[in-house]
């Protein structure tokens, strides 16, 4: 095979595998239903002064399905920690016993499990779209290859076609695999 469209394959390739691995990283943001310290992935805390990632300043921890505890380095944080959970807008109320603070993860609605859904299959869309892409680039770099024959050239768009489907149903199958998990009550 051509260089040439090895190149253009790999750089496919790599750009489905971008696609995927985001995807992944949103569905994991994600709620369904379970408590997770990623629920708190986004919570910035000031610290000292900085704005400091929740996990840079505390142990993040579930004991339970329900409930998540944040034990902070320094006692002094607890009201950071706090102040900083209520700021990041996440629906939680968080309680402080003097020692950690301890958020119980009030069960998903039906509604808000819907909502959920949608919200990943939206991502999964975005995803797909990324993918297509990333075919229709590959397809085009191809087409303005002079020095390849036209056999070559179908051949590689062929293949560039059973890349992206097989990407679409990771995507497809990740989705599927994240809905179950949110509408599993």
């Amino acid at each position: 095979m051509n260089e040439d469209i090895q190149f253009i394959l790999d750089s496919a390739k790599e750009a489905m595998d971008n696609a995927i691995a985001h995807l992944k990283k949103q569905f994991v943001n994600i709620r369904a239903g379970k408590a997770s310290p990623a629920m708190l992935g986004s919570v910035m805390v000031d610290y000292y002064g900085t704005q400091t990632p929740l996990n840079q300043v505390a142990n993040v921890n579930t004991p339970d399905g329900r409930t998540i505890t944040v034990q902070p380095w320094e006692k002094s944080m607890l009201q950071e920690i706090e102040r900083g959970i209520m700021y990041a807008n996440l629906g939680f109320n968080p309680m402080n016993n003097g020692e950690s603070v301890i958020i119980n993860v009030p069960p998903l609605t039906e509604e808000r499990r819907r909502d959920l859904a949608k919200q990943a299959k939206a991502e999964a869309e975005e995803a797909k779209i990324s993918i297509r892409s990333a075919r229709k680039d590959a397809n085009n770099e191809v087409k303005k290859l002079d020095d390849v024959s036209e056999d070559l050239k179908g051949n590689a768009e062929i293949d560039v076609q059973q890349m992206t489907d097989k990407y679409v149903k990771i995507a497809d199958d990740l989705f599927d695999n994240k809905e179950k998990e949110i509408m599993t009550v």
